[in-house]
């Protein structure tokens, strides 16, 4: 089996810390065992470019066990977990090419290493497999089925390439799933992004300042969690709907020029390029916070930073300072990357239950329906959605209501009045 980790030595550890994870997502756990018996996806090669996490190591375990030969590669040259790399080899038989703090090269030999064995199923999360396939892989469409999509940014790029004519197979955009983004992005987003940047800095979020750019639903969940432990939070948004969405749940909001000469700690989690621009920094005050949140790190525009700036120093691991021209400092935090899962472990496995339960019921749906499908990007079934709610509240051990025949009756019709 080929695969590229930075040492087989940590599966040890990484196995117990896949098996941890493993008890929290229960949903996955039934899917698994379905797939144990019933195999649908025997004999599919499937080439996944995921955060190579301990939430990821038992999708790509379940996968497996539906009868798929799966290759996985890193979406973000900072998010893989070695150990955990190393234990997915070892332990599981699967093939993983990713190692933490890989440079530009070697990430995209890696995507490329997963396309080499032809794959019939992509999942991608940035959508960076699917864009490499489209530009320098093309040779390999006449054996794809369909792909997944994991996050915002992804979908973002997918739909583009749809509606310009450029998408080559259907893509199943997971994110747009009720049981993804309404879970994932607000309380998974919400929590891990602060986890990651009170482990980079140790700050104290109570009585600071907070900027948080974009009120989606990760901006929603960090804005919550923020407010939560004390922090008075600042929203910027482009958006009139979402800026007045932040209006009503009691949050300030005000252009970004105008915030960065107040907030204590920024954070952007928008999907877009250069949300804090080389003038945000420089009217930013001394010792100003600035992390990044979405999948890539060209929200914050580091280039221009680093123009204006005379020296920059690694003060903390995460930690980088700018001393700019004008004398002031401001700290980058992971070096602009997706501070969750850069200086900490993601999200809550309980939370990515919900994703990759997506991740695994839509594959399953791509090798039923995915020869039907036009080359368009696509939401889960409906059906497959609520069946992934259901199953998550059986596992909490919750039990909801059901209308009875008269209450279906008079919600399908029109006769009824006051």
């Amino acid at each position: 089996m080929n695969y590229d980790v930075k040492d087989l030595t940590l599966a040890a550890i990484g196995k117990k810390r896949i098996e941890w994870a493993d008890q929290n997502m229960p949903v996955l756990q039934s899917i698994r065992k379905r797939f144990e018996k019933e195999k649908p996806l025997e004999g599919i090669r499937m080439a996944a470019c995921l955060h190579v996490t301990t939430e990821t190591a038992n999708l790509a375990r379940t996968l497996k066990a539906g009868g798929a030969e799966v290759r996985l590669c890193a979406s973000n040259p900072l998010s893989t977990q070695d150990d955990v790399a190393a234990s997915l080899v070892k332990d599981y038989g699967i093939a993983v090419f990713a190692i933490t703090g890989e440079d530009t090269e070697t990430y995209y030999k890696h995507i490329h290493s997963c396309l080499d064995f032809k794959p019939q199923i992509t999942m991608d999360d940035g959508a960076d497999l699917v864009s490499t396939l489209h530009k320098d892989r093309r040779d390999l469409v006449e054996y794809l089925i369909g792909g997944t999509e994991e996050t915002t940014t992804g979908v973002i790029r997918l739909k583009a390439m749809a509606k310009e004519g450029k998408l080559l197979f259907p893509v199943i955009a997971v994110n747009d799933s009720d049981t993804k983004h309404l879970f994932d992005n607000r309380y998974g987003t919400g929590q891990s992004t602060l986890d990651g940047i009170i482990r980079a800095t140790n700050m104290l979020l109570a009585g600071s300042t907070t900027v948080i750019c974009g009120y989606g639903w990760c901006g929603k969940g960090v804005a919550m969690r923020a407010k939560g432990m004390g922090a008075h939070v600042i929203v910027t948004e482009v958006d009139p709907l979402k800026a007045l969405e932040a209006i009503m749940d009691g949050f300030q909001v005000m252009p970004i020029m105008e915030a960065a000469h107040v907030g204590d700690l920024f954070i952007t989690v928008t999907g877009d390029i250069n949300v804090i621009d080389v003038h945000h920094f420089k009217a930013m005050k001394e010792g100003a916070i600035v992390s990044n949140s979405g999948h890539f790190n060209v929200e914050l525009n580091l280039k221009g930073l680093a123009e204006e700036t005379e020296s920059i120093q690694e003060v903390r691991p995460f930690v980088n300072a700018y001393r700019m021209k004008s004398g002031r400092t401001v700290y980058i935090l992971a070096e602009g990357r997706l501070i969750n899962l850069s200086a900490a472990e993601g999200h809550p496995a309980m939370v990515m239950d919900m994703s990759f339960a997506n991740q695994s019921l839509g594959s399953e749906y791509l090798v039923k329906e995915g020869k039907s499908m036009k080359k368009e990007v696509y939401r889960i079934p409906e059906e497959i959605d609520m069946e992934i709610a259901r199953l998550k509240l059986e596992t909490m051990s919750v039990k909801i209501d059901t209308l009875t025949p008269e209450q279906e009756a008079y919600l399908n019709s029109w006769e009824h009045g006051t």
